[in-house]
């Protein structure tokens, strides 16, 4: 198969998305298909909006035999204040049942603004088989992928990823909702097929149109090899941890719950518990300006690493006591399952989709989202508890093999393709 992929960001940018199509595309490539990866120059998630973040160079590379082009992302006047205020229209709009869905896709093609890419899909003379595209935040790209396929008249998969928060239902609350905006969910119904992360995900889209018949929930996996043999004790004498460690492994954000965890830490340092907050991945820059706000005393006690290479979360992962991600922006969280196989018991927040990963009591820990107090006890709990911590682990491990390995998540995703490209023109 000739394969198109398009993607906000991609190696050797750093995310859930990112090592999703990452690994699908080198599994696709492995077994001798054509992958072409289509995609922005950004680097840093920010330069969505921030003209002044780290940009790739190189605008066509292959990566472990996956053809990436890459399209400079463009900006408007004073993009900083431009982009979220045109996402909040959006917002507002697509609460407007007049607004026509045409309006919302013609507003959005800005947020994120990459003409280059749509230029690129209009003109190219490439033969494809099959067209995918993921991450509907980004559903600027998801729109010019849709129209290339349509064009083209072969089939369109979307991987959307949504966010369907932690709301009292799937995309109830105000953020959330920035995820299923009308032309969103209008993108989606489109698709040929859907490749949803959890049945909650897929139960969204059916409710809202899509015939069950496009729905196939694979959702990401992980393969053991890459995750597996990290040092811990290597990991604590580098960075002198001697006591209990509590990590974090993600974006710092709000979104994310990085400063409810920092909270919680506060509280239970307070409270006499001793042990260490290690937390790796990129500093957005909210998250900076929180930690600079703390006290002097109270900073030192946090190892922030920022982003760590494969091997440093190895050793992250192998170092760790206690992994916590309460995060309300992730539809699955693939760090869940590396910590797993690192017999890890798990903290999360208890959101849609989330809820289909995390078995709370079981395999880790759910609280509500920005809990601080509900997230200090269920970490003190794990803190005191070391039976408990292991027996988790251990449960996360064989859910790991059982259910989410890549070899078994891959084989479904490249029978669905096969199914769709064998069906020729639509």
């Amino acid at each position: 198969m000739r394969i198109l992929h398009v993607i906000q960001r991609y190696w050797p940018a750093w995310g859930g998305a990112e090592a999703h199509l990452g690994e699908l595309s080198r599994r696709f490539v492995a077994e001798g298909h054509h992958v072409t990866v289509t995609t922005t120059d950004a680097l840093d998630f920010e330069l969505f909006w921030d003209p002044r973040r780290r940009r790739l160079p190189e605008l066509e590379a292959d990566h472990e035999g996956v053809r990436i082009l890459r399209f400079p992302v463009r900006h408007l006047p004073v993009s900083r204040l431009a982009y979220p205020a045109m996402r909040r229209l959006l917002w507002l709009l697509s609460g407007i049942r007049v607004t026509p869905v045409p309006w919302l896709h013609r507003l959005a093609r800005y947020t994120p603004w990459v003409p280059d890419l749509w230029r690129w899909l209009e003109t190219t003379s490439e033969p494809f088989d099959i067209v995918a595209g993921m991450t509907i935040c980004f559903e600027p790209l998801l729109n010019a992928a849709l129209r290339f396929a349509r064009h083209r008249g072969i089939p369109f998969v979307v991987y959307p990823l949504t966010h369907l928060g932690a709301g009292p239902r799937p995309a109830a609350d105000a953020l959330s909702r920035f995820y299923t905006m009308r032309h969103q969910v209008a993108l989606v119904r489109q698709a040929d097929a859907l490749m949803a992360q959890t049945s909650c995900e897929a139960r969204f889209y059916t409710d809202h149109g899509l015939p069950p018949a496009c729905s196939l929930v694979a959702g990401p996996g992980v393969e053991p090899r890459a995750v597996l043999g990290g040092d811990g004790d290597r990991f604590r004498a580098t960075h002198q941890l001697t006591g209990p460690v509590v990590g974090f492994l993600s974006s710092m954000s709000y979104d994310k719950g990085a400063m409810h965890l920092v909270e919680a830490a506060r509280r239970l340092w307070v409270e006499g518990h001793e042990f260490h907050l290690v937390m790796a991945g990129a500093v957005l820059t909210p998250f900076r300006w929180y930690l600079e706000r703390l006290p002097e005393p109270e900073r030192r006690r946090i190892l922030v690493l920022g982003p760590i290479s494969d091997s440093e979360k190895r050793d992250f992962l192998a170092g760790a006591d206690i992994f916590a991600m309460p995060s309300r922006t992730d539809s699955f969280g693939i760090l869940y399952l590396e910590a797993w196989l690192h017999r890890k018991p798990v903290i999360g927040a208890r959101t849609w989709g989330v809820t289909d990963v995390i078995a709370d009591g079981v395999d880790g820990l759910l609280v509500p989202f920005g809990a601080v107090d509900a997230l200090a006890r269920a970490i003190a709990n794990l803190l005191r508890d070391a039976a408990a911590r292991e027996v988790m682990g251990q449960r996360g491990e064989q859910k790991v093999y059982a259910e989410h390995t890549w070899d078994r998540k891959y084989v479904l995703v490249r029978d669905a393709y096969a199914n769709l490209a064998a069906r020729g023109n639509l």
